[in-house]
């Protein structure tokens, strides 16, 4: 498969799936805008794994999870024009309300992803322990975190005890 056509047919989840790790749409296709720009230069070798979309959202998780901290040096333009409200995207379906979206929005970083690989892409621990390189263990207590602060946060207990 040609990175052209590997774009044509996953960009489109490739950004959603951004937006699910970052709660912004923005931000989710500039990260996803970086890591195809690092993916076209290698392409040759991505085409050549076993699972180039794995690899490739492997590259966005990182993207990502290091975005904040060159964030911090960069120059961001005005968010003045940019709504505050993110406006849900339709592939959304599992985020049950606004407020349980922006409950996992306030999480730590690493849970969220944890959440968004275990919830939204359907991994396993042990696939999200490869993506992310760490124990199984670690997924597992990043999730039962993430799950305890949505718990104790929603203000609906209806919302809140469909997390247990």
């Amino acid at each position: 498969m040609t990175f052209e056509e590997f774009v044509a047919a996953r960009l489109a989840a490739l950004v959603r799936y951004a937006t699910a790790l970052t709660g912004e749409p923005h931000l989710a296709q500039d990260i996803v805008q970086d890591v195809m720009v690092k993916m076209h230069a290698r392409w040759r070798r991505v085409a050549a794994m076993e699972q180039p979309e794995l690899y490739v959202r492997r590259a966005i998780t990182n993207e990502f999870l290091s975005w904040r901290r060159r964030w911090s040096v960069r120059q961001l333009q005005s968010r003045a024009d940019v709504p505050e409200q993110v406006v849900p995207d339709p592939s959304q379906a599992r985020a049950d309300s606004a407020e349980v979206w922006q409950s996992l929005t306030a999480l730590p970083r690493q849970q969220r992803v944890v959440l968004v690989l275990s919830y939204y892409e359907g991994l396993s621990d042990i696939e999200i322990a490869d993506m992310l390189r760490c124990a199984v263990g670690t997924v597992r207590g990043y999730r039962s975190r993430a799950l305890a602060t949505l718990r104790a946060t929603l203000t609906d207990p209806a919302l809140a005890e469909g997390l247990r």
